[in-house]
C-alpha cells in the first residue's frame, strides 16, 4: 500500500519587469546554473509583500533603476528544464523615475543594461528563458493589462 505525499508541491511565485525606454529595454545579466544569461528583472515574492511591491523591488536590487509599475504584461506558468521547478511568474511593465548608478547590485548580478529587441533576438541563446523574449513581444503586441485587473 503507497502512502500519502507529506510534501505538498507549490509553484514558486515571482515577479518580472519588461522596462521600455527610447527603443530598448532593461535586463540584467546574470549568472545561472554555471552560465551568463540575459533576463528581465525578475524575482521571488516575499512574504507580506504585494506582487507590484516586488516587482519595484526586485527592479532596483538588480538594477539600480527605481521603477513606476504602470501595468501587467501576462500572467504564465514555466517549468524550468534545469531544476523541473514551476514558476508562477506575473510580468508586468513599468517606467522609469530614477537611477542610483552607485548602488550595489544583487549577487550574481554581473549588470544592468539596455538592449533593442533586434540584439535581444540576437542573443536569444543567452536568454534565461524563452519567457524573456516572449514577453517583450506580447508588450510590443500591446498585452497591455491595468493594474486593477489584480486584487493586492
Amino acid at each position: 500500500m503507497s502512502h500519502p505525499s507529506t510534501q505538498i508541491w507549490q509553484p514558486h511565485v515571482t515577479v518580472a519587469v519588461v522596462v521600455e525606454q527610447k527603443g530598448k529595454f532593461l535586463l540584467v545579466e546574470e549568472m545561472s546554473n554555471g552560465n551568463m544569461v540575459f533576463n528581465q528583472p525578475a524575482g521571488h515574492l516575499e512574504e507580506h509583500e504585494t506582487l507590484t511591491d516586488a516587482a519595484v523591488r526586485e527592479t532596483c536590487e538588480e538594477t539600480g533603476w527605481t521603477i513606476k509599475i504602470t501595468g501587467i504584461v501576462g500572467v504564465s506558468l514555466h517549468v524550468s528544464p534545469h531544476n523541473q521547478v514551476t514558476y508562477h511568474r506575473t510580468t508586468f511593465f513599468g517606467e522609469v523615475v530614477s537611477h542610483n548608478p552607485d548602488q550595489p547590485l544583487d549577487d550574481g548580478i554581473k549588470r544592468a543594461l539596455w538592449m533593442t529587441y533586434e540584439e535581444m533576438l540576437e542573443e536569444r541563446e543567452r536568454m534565461r528563458s524563452e519567457l524573456v523574449i516572449k514577453t517583450v513581444e506580447q508588450y510590443q503586441d500591446g498585452h497591455f493589462y491595468p493594474l486593477g485587473l489584480m486584487f493586492n
